[in-house]
C-alpha cells in the first residue's frame, strides 16, 4: 500500500503513534487509508450539507474494509460573489484547491481518494489534483438545488433572481415583486439548478468517468444521493484493489466523449475553460478547436436552464446523464470502450440504460439542432478563439452587426444598463476582466442578467475577455483570446466600432482595417494594474489565457 511508506516498519513508530493520537487502533492503521476530500462549508448552498455525503462515503469506505481520513478544502460561492471584486478570486481559486489537495495527500501517503465538491471552481480544481496526483479516485458530488414553480407556474432558479433585478431598475417588477423571487428561487441546499458551471462539470465528470452513474443529476436533498454516496465509499476500495488510477480513466477518448456529452446537453460555456485545464495537467493534448469539430457532429439533445424550462431534477427523472450517453452512442458518436469507476467500460454500463423521458432528452433523430450547444468562435476580434453558448442565444442573435459600447470593467458596465444608456443593436464590450488583466476573469451574470431582464437579450450583444456564469443567456461571448492586458484586439476597440458576430459560421470580427489597428496600438496605452497584491498579484504573474484553460505556466 501506498501508505506503507508512513505507516509500516519500527522506524514508523512515531507516525503510528501519533495517527493513534488520532484515535486509530493498530487495526485500523493496517487497512488502506482513504483520504475523503471534503469542501464542506457554511458559506455556500452547494456544499453546507456535504458534511452529510462524507457521513455517507465514510460508512462506505468503512464497511468495504479501508479506514476513512477526512480532511477539507475552500470553496468560493460565485453566487456571493458575483458583481463584486470577490469574483476575481473565483477562478483562481481553482489553482489553490488543486495545489492544497496535492500538499495534504502527499504529506500524508493516502491509498486512495474520494473526492466531495458540488460548486463551480470546485469541481475542476479536484479534477486537476487527481489527475497530478494519479492515485485510485473517485468523485462524489453534492447534488444539485430544487427548482420550484412560480406563482404563474414557471420554474425558477438563481438566475430567475438576478434577472428580476434587471426587471426592477426598468419599473416591470416591484418591491413585492422582487422579494417574491428573492424568497422562492434557491429553496434549498444544492448547487444551483440549471446546467450552469457546477451541475455541468458534476455531469461532466460522469462522462470523463469518474464517477458513478448519477453523480451529477441526483438532487442534493434525495437519500438516494445519500446511498450513492455510500456506493462510492465502498467503490474506491474496489479501484485501490485493482489499481485503477486516474491516468487508466482520463485518456483522449474520454475527454473527447465529455466534449461530446457537452455538446448533447449545452454546458456552460466554463466547461471548455476547465477541461482544457485538467487536460493540460494530464499532459493530453487538447485545443479548443476541437469544440467545433465535436459540436459539428454531435447534436443538441437538452435544453436545460438558462436555454430552456428544464433543470436538473428534471433530467435526472429522465435517466440522468448515461441516458444522454445512451443516445448519442445509437450514432457511434462515443468511444465506449473507455474504462470508467465502476470498472467496467462505457459500452458495457450502456448496456441496460434507457431514455425514460423523450421531452428532456430529445432522442438522437430528433435533436434540438443537429449541432452542439457550444462554439468557438475566430476572427479578427479573437484570432486564438472565443466561447459562445449558442443553445442560450435567441435565434435572431445568431447573426448581428452593431455598434460598440465599451466598458474597461464590469463594474462600468452595470452602470450604464442599469442607467439605460445601452440601446438596441449596441454590442456591450467589456475588456480588462481577462485572467491576468481581471485578474481572475470574473463572470458577467449581473449584466447579461439585467440584459435579459430589461427584454434585451434578443437585441443586445455582450462580448468580453472575461467569463460568463452557466446561468447566463443571450447572445454572450466570452473569454476573448488574445485578452486585452496582453494586447488583444480588444483593447483598440473604440466606441461606436461596429462589431460583427456570425455564430453559424463561428466568426467574431472588430470591422476595422488593419491599418486602423496598428495606428491604436501605437496610440493607445494598455490598462495594466499596478496595484495587486497578496495571491491575486501572484496569480496574475503566472495565469495563461483563456484558451489555454486560463492554467497556470
Amino acid at each position: 500500500m501506498r501508505s506503507d511508506k508512513m505507516k509500516s516498519g519500527p522506524e514508523r513508530a512515531p507516525q503510528r503513534s501519533l495517527l493513534k493520537a488520532l484515535g486509530l487502533s493498530d487495526r485500523q492503521i493496517k487497512k488502506p487509508l482513504i483520504g475523503i476530500v471534503n469542501s464542506f462549508n457554511e458559506v455556500v448552498p452547494g456544499h453546507c450539507q456535504l458534511n452529510q455525503i462524507a457521513r455517507a462515503v465514510k460508512d462506505g469506505v468503512l464497511a468495504a474494509g479501508g479506514t476513512p481520513m477526512e480532511f477539507n478544502v475552500i470553496g468560493v460561492c460565485d453566487g456571493l460573489a458575483m458583481g463584486h471584486q470577490g469574483m476575481k478570486y473565483s477562478l483562481a481559486s481553482r489553482e489553490l484547491i488543486a495545489d492544497s489537495v496535492e500538499c495534504m495527500v502527499t504529506a500524508h501517503c493516502f491509498d486512495g481518494l474520494v473526492f466531495i465538491p458540488n460548486c463551480d471552481k470546485i469541481v475542476p480544481g479536484m479534477l486537476m489534483a487527481a489527475v497530478r496526483l494519479n492515485i485510485p479516485s473517485i468523485f462524489m458530488s453534492g447534488g444539485a438545488m430544487l427548482s420550484l414553480t412560480s406563482h404563474e407556474n414557471k420554474p425558477m432558479d438563481l438566475n430567475s433572481v438576478f434577472e428580476a433585478v434587471g426587471s426592477y431598475k426598468i419599473g416591470k417588477t416591484d418591491d413585492e415583486g422582487l422579494a417574491y423571487f428573492e424568497n422562492n428561487a434557491c429553496p434549498g441546499c444544492g448547487s444551483c439548478s440549471g446546467m450552469f458551471t457546477a451541475n455541468s462539470m458534476n455531469c461532466l465528470t460522469e462522462a470523463l468517468g469518474l464517477a458513478l452513474p448519477g453523480n451529477g443529476t441526483i438532487p442534493a436533498v434525495y437519500a438516494h444521493r445519500l446511498r450513492l454516496a455510500k456506493d462510492a465509499g465502498m467503490q474506491i476500495m474496489e479501484l485501490v484493489e485493482k489499481n485503477i488510477c486516474p491516468s487508466d480513466i482520463l485518456t483522449t477518448k474520454s475527454f473527447y466523449n465529455a466534449l461530446a456529452v457537452d455538446m448533447a446537453l449545452g454546458c456552460s460555456t466554463n466547461s471548455v475553460l476547465h477541461l482544457t485545464a485538467i487536460a493540460k495537467e494530464a499532459n493530453i493534448p487538447f485545443g479548443i478547436e476541437k469544440v467545433n469539430e465535436i459540436s459539428a457532429k454531435t447534436p443538441n439533445l437538452c435544453k436545460l436552464a438558462p436555454a430552456g424550462v428544464h433543470h436538473v431534477q428534471d433530467l435526472d427523472k429522465a435517466g440522468g446523464i448515461y441516458a444522454v450517453m445512451y443516445e448519442l452512442s445509437k450514432k457511434n458518436l462515443l468511444d465506449t470502450s473507455t474504462l470508467t469507476v465502476t470498472g467496467h467500460t462505457l459500452g458495457e454500463m450502456l448496456k441496460h440504460v434507457k431514455n425514460l423521458d423523450p421531452t428532456v432528452i430529445r432522442p438522437i433523430d430528433q435533436p434540438y439542432s443537429e449541432t452542439g450547444g457550444l462554439a468557438i468562435l475566430y476572427g479578427s476580434l479573437a484570432p486564438n478563439g472565443a466561447v459562445v453558448k449558442k443553445s442560450a442565444v435567441a435565434p435572431e442573435m445568431y447573426v448581428h452587426t452593431g455598434p460598440a459600447k465599451v466598458f474597461n470593467s464590469e463594474e462600468d458596465a452595470i452602470d450604464a444598463i442599469y442607467n439605460k444608456k445601452i440601446q438596441k443593436g449596441d454590442v456591450v464590450v467589456i475588456r480588462y476582466e481577462g485572467p491576468a488583466g481581471g485578474p481572475g476573469m470574473r463572470e458577467m451574470l449581473s449584466p447579461t442578467s439585467a440584459i435579459a431582464g430589461m427584454g434585451l437579450d434578443k437585441e443586445v450583444a455582450l462580448i468580453t475577455d472575461g467569463r460568463f456564469s452557466g446561468a447566463t443567456r443571450g447572445a454572450a461571448i466570452g473569454h476573448i483570446s488574445p485578452e486585452a492586458q496582453a494586447g488583444g484586439p480588444i483593447a483598440y476597440i473604440q466606441e461606436g466600432d461596429q462589431i460583427s458576430i456570425n455564430i453559424p459560421e463561428n466568426r467574431l470580427d472588430l470591422l476595422v482595417s488593419e491599418q486602423e489597428l496598428e495606428k491604436r496600438k501605437k496610440e493607445m496605452p494598455l490598462q495594466i494594474k499596478t496595484d495587486l497584491k497578496g495571491y491575486l498579484a501572484r496569480y496574475a504573474k503566472q495565469v495563461l489565457s483563456a484558451d489555454q484553460g486560463a492554467a497556470f505556466k
